[in-house]
């Protein structure tokens, strides 16, 4: 393997989280000047780690830098990075990259395998053998030529969402603080407000990061003011809905259908649903018994509501009109090597004394597609 600048300089502790075996193979080998170690979670992540790479789940926060004196660098496999505390960061010195891109049409393609899963039925095709009577009513989907698509967020992500819709002969309505007119003309679709969007598309698709002022962006009020019987897409954030909200609008039937790559709380993914609540029910049980109950649940009013989210998360993806699939929408071959060798690229970076897709805590959050 040729020599890269940077193994002719101190070896460096670098810990990757999150990876998979052909994954580990990789960095190690692109990296085999320095001590490559690999953990599954931050926990096992040494006190010595200098250069650390993480995936959507590692939570880096001002508790783990505090006891990780000697970090420098962390570089996130993802668009998204609000998993990570940049303004901790800064004040630690440690300076954060991302992966700005690597699957514009990867995501788009997966949301609209959402969406013909959920406009053709399939979930509820696949259950018609365990019925006595067999009904094409029962099953019966929709076309999507001639419906209205919304896309919320109208980044690299989402004018792939639209290119596609096209491709099906859909009208497009996208929804942005950013406007570009004549990429707009171009590709056929125009800006509208939000609440405009809302009330004119038949599946609506969000492709926005999660911020303070993004959060539940999905809620009552903007459910309420949907088209009866749209379709939600989300492969951006779980936290962007309202989970509570959702199901309501589902059970209600003014919203037909969801298609979720992603939840509020994505323990249910990692673990058997019913193991993770049943720990945190566990957990609650013996919080309360350990003193006052009703005193201790106001103080720590949190605790119900993490339980409360896990509970919706698990009843919201056994609905029958729920697809969902395990944060996967930028699980592709190509993808995933395009994320890799960009990580690759920003450590090398990184060790030459150069920037690599740095991010800087007042830059403006970009598309999240992870």
């Amino acid at each position: 393997m040729q020599e890269h600048d940077e193994e002719k300089r101190a070896q460096m502790n670098i810990y990757f989280v999150e990876s998979e075996p052909l994954e580990q193979q990789f960095f190690a080998e692109e990296l085999h000047g320095h001590n490559v170690r690999f953990a599954d979670d931050l926990s096992e992540v040494g006190v010595e780690a200098e250069l650390l790479s993480v995936f959507i789940y590692s939570q880096i926060d001002a508790q783990f830098l505090d006891a990780h004196p000697r970090l420098k660098f962390v570089t996130t496999r993802s668009t998204g990075y609000d998993h990570i505390d940049l303004a901790e960061c800064a004040k630690h010195g440690v300076a954060v990259s991302n992966v700005p891109n690597y699957g514009e049409n990867t995501v788009a393609e997966h949301a609209f395998a959402l969406i013909l899963a959920l406009s053709r039925r399939l979930r509820e095709s696949f259950e018609t053998n365990k019925k006595s009577r067999f009904s094409y009513e029962a099953i019966r989907g929709f076309d999507l030529k001639g419906k209205t698509l919304g896309v919320i967020g109208c980044g690299r992500i989402g004018l792939h969402m639209i290119r596609i819709a096209r491709g099906f002969e859909m009208e497009a309505r996208a929804y942005d603080l950013h406007k570009m007119a004549l990429v707009a003309e171009v590709a056929g679709f125009s800006y509208v407000p939000l609440d405009e969007l809302l009330a004119c598309s038949d599946i609506i698709s969000l492709h926005i990061p999660l911020s303070p002022e993004t959060r539940h962006l999905i809620n009552r009020d903007t459910l309420s003011k949907c088209k009866h019987g749209a379709l939600i897409i989300n492969t951006a954030r779980g936290q962007l809905i309202d989970t509570a909200a959702l199901i309501e609008a589902l059970d209600s039937g003014k919203i037909g259908g969801a298609g979720l790559d992603v939840l509020e709380d994505e323990r249910v993914l990692q673990h058997d649903s019913e193991s993770v609540i049943g720990k945190q029910i566990i957990s609650t049980l013996q919080h309360i018994g350990s003193g006052s109950a009703r005193t201790e649940l106001r103080q720590d009013p949190a605790r119900v509501r993490e339980l409360q989210t896990l509970m919706q998360n698990t009843r919201l993806i056994s609905q029958p009109n729920v697809v969902f699939t395990p944060h996967s929408a930028f699980n592709s071959v190509e993808a995933v090597e395009r994320i890799n060798r960009t990580t690759i690229r920003n450590i090398r970076r990184f060790l030459k004394g150069a920037s690599g897709n740095v991010i800087m805590p007042k830059n403006t959050p970009p598309e999240n597609s992870l």
